[in-house]
């Protein structure tokens, strides 16, 4: 996936506008469509996971920690090969997401237990943002603008942190740290999209999927890790 990495100045990325014609218009569309099932797929490996204690034990071993490292850059390459391929593509993009969210399960556990609000706040959080950048892809026709991803981003976030407060009762500051993380969480989205659409490579949405949901999963961790160490529970 490097090969659609930093295509453009990330200036341009996030401030920029994108011509698009038919073809990768619709494109990117079905790029977040893929996306979403790689999305659902993480949620479900994460929630399996975060319940089951043998893939707890197993991938906070050395072991576990080897195997999901050899999974997570397999996979990917394997979802690469099979782009041409609708079935085979799609397929590994689910089977990344679910690797992906199993991966998880040592630190989705610990949040569950010592802090049980973190988990949801940085899935919702994750989500909204999400589907902000989502919405903007959406109704993209003729040129992607990548500050209109990151208005419309920003609100959704704003919103995401104003439902976490109504069902977790933040502070002030909290919600400042949450609304701060929720937008950094756009900004590479909105990039990551950017540089998705400057890529001459960029001919079949696997391709673009994958490096979305990596940045998406980024976000994710990051999210958690962060309100986990606000919290003062992070190990």
């Amino acid at each position: 996936m490097s090969a659609l990495q930093n295509n453009i100045p990330i200036t341009q990325g996030l401030f920029g506008t994108t011509e698009l014609d038919e073809t990768r218009s619709a494109a990117i569309k079905k790029t977040y469509a893929l996306l979403s099932l790689s999305v659902v797929a993480a949620i479900a490996g994460g929630f399996i996971g975060a319940k089951t204690p043998a893939l707890v034990q197993f991938f906070s071993s050395w072991v576990g920690w080897i195997v999901a490292m050899i999974a997570l850059n397999a996979i990917p390459s394997v979802a690469m090969a099979a782009r041409h391929n609708p079935v085979m593509g799609t397929l590994a993009l689910i089977g990344d997401g679910l690797i992906s969210g199993l991966v998880l399960a040592p630190v989705l556990f610990m949040a569950s237990v010592v802090a049980p609000d973190i988990v949801p706040a940085a899935l919702i959080l994750t989500a909204i943002v999400f589907a902000g950048v989502t919405f903007t892809v959406m109704i993209t026709k003729a040129q992607f603008s990548a500050p209109r991803g990151l208005m419309t981003g920003m609100f959704f976030a704003i919103i995401g942190v104003i439902v976490l407060n109504m069902f977790l009762d933040m502070t002030f500051l909290s919600m400042i740290i949450a609304g701060a993380i929720g937008i950094f969480g756009v900004f590479i989205l909105v990039n990551a999209t950017s540089q998705v659409l400057n890529n001459p490579e960029y001919d079949e949405p696997t391709m673009g999927a994958l490096m979305l949901f990596a940045g998406l999963f980024n976000v994710f961790v990051a999210i958690l890790h962060i309100l986990l160490a606000f919290a003062g529970r992070d190990d």
